[in-house]
């Protein structure tokens, strides 16, 4: 349902290479939660760095709204970077999974495991 990778670059590296990354896979950078930030903004304190990209390939996102409009809920995808017991960790939900339990529609299962393994790549390269 998840997959992690573990980094030994700090998390405002992997963030900058984010920018690089994510294009070479054709999907784009839609918005970058700093939830630290936010939460520091809200008078929560929190010490840990923690940024969510919302991640898209908007014909990813055509194919899966054209089959089932309610799956808007689950788009964009997300990966976050973030600080986890003095390690830096990349994580997202696994796209079939997640999509498998909310339609289980074998071509848009289709399409989340295309997406799955384009993430996969884009975590591996930036470990």
């Amino acid at each position: 349902m998840k997959y992690v990778v573990t980094t030994d670059k700090d998390v405002d590296t992997v963030c900058r290479e984010m920018e690089t990354v994510v294009p070479e896979h054709q999907f784009g950078i839609v918005a970058v939660h700093d939830l630290q930030e936010t939460m520091q903004k809200k008078g929560v304190e929190f010490d840990q760095a923690v940024k969510v990209f919302e991640i898209c390939n908007p014909k990813k996102a055509k194919a899966v709204l054209e089959k089932d409009m309610d799956l808007a809920m689950a788009l964009p995808c997300r990966m976050a970077v973030y600080e986890d017991a003095g390690q830096t960790k990349i994580s997202m939900m696994a796209p079939a999974a997640m999509l498998k339990m909310l339609n289980p529609d074998p071509e848009l299962e289709a399409v989340a495991l295309e997406v799955e393994s384009t993430f996969k790549a884009m975590m591996d390269q930036l470990k």
